[in-house]
C-alpha cells in the first residue's frame, strides 16, 4: 500500500507516459510548423530558395548566397524569384522596376545596366525575397542532392524504428514484487 501512495505522490508511470506524449505532440507541432514555412513551391508550398550564381544582383546578393522567397503579391521595388519558359527550369532573381503582374513586370538585376528581356507575370513569380544567408550556397547545393535526402530519410527511419530501452520505473510498476503482492 505504501508503494502505491509513493507512486501517486511522485507522479509514477502515468506521469512519465503523459510527459512522453506531450513531448511527442510538441515535436510534431514544431515539425509541421517548419514544414509549412519551408515547403517548396515545386511541391505546392509557398517557399522558394535559390543559390545566387553570378554578379547581376551585387551588392545586394553575391554568388553563393542563399535567398529565401515566400509566395506573396509582388510590388515595384521587390526582389523576386521568377521562371520563364524561354530558359526551361532556370530561376532568376532580380528586382522589379516597373510594369504590373497582369501584363508583365519589368525586371533588372541591381548590377545590370539593362532591363531583362523577359516580362514575367504574377504566375511566373515564385516568390518575393524575404531573407538571405551569406555564403552558404555550397552547402545548399549539397543538400539539393537526392542521395543526401535519401540518406537523411534512411537515418530518420532507422532512429524511429530502433528499439528503445524500457523505463525502469515502468517495469517495477507493471511487475510488483512478491512482498507487494502479499501486502
Amino acid at each position: 500500500m505504501a508503494s502505491t501512495l509513493e507512486t501517486q505522490e511522485t507522479g509514477g508511470p502515468t506521469a512519465v507516459r503523459r510527459s512522453r506524449v506531450l513531448k511527442s505532440v510538441l515535436a510534431w507541432v514544431v515539425v509541421l510548423t517548419l514544414a509549412y514555412f519551408i515547403w517548396p513551391t515545386s511541391l505546392g508550398g509557398g517557399t522558394t530558395a535559390i543559390v545566387v550564381n553570378g554578379h547581376s544582383m551585387e551588392p545586394t546578393y553575391y554568388t553563393g548566397d542563399v535567398v529565401v522567397a515566400r509566395a506573396d503579391e509582388p510590388e515595384i521595388g521587390d526582389v523576386v524569384i521568377y521562371t520563364t519558359e524561354d530558359l526551361g527550369d532556370a530561376k532568376i532573381i532580380h528586382r522589379i522596376i516597373g510594369g504590373d503582374g497582369v501584363n508583365g513586370w519589368e525586371i533588372q538585376g541591381d548590377n545590370n545596366d539593362f532591363v531583362d528581356p523577359f516580362h514575367p507575370t504574377n504566375e511566373d513569380v515564385l516568390g518575393v525575397a524575404k531573407f538571405h544567408i551569406d555564403s552558404v550556397g555550397t552547402w545548399a547545393t549539397v543538400l539539393r542532392s537526392p542521395s543526401v535526402w535519401a540518406s537523411f530519410l534512411l537515418l530518420a527511419l532507422g532512429l524511429v524504428m530502433w528499439p528503445s530501452r524500457r523505463c525502469p520505473d515502468l517495469e517495477s510498476a507493471e511487475h510488483p514484487t512478491d512482498a507487494e503482492d502479499r501486502a
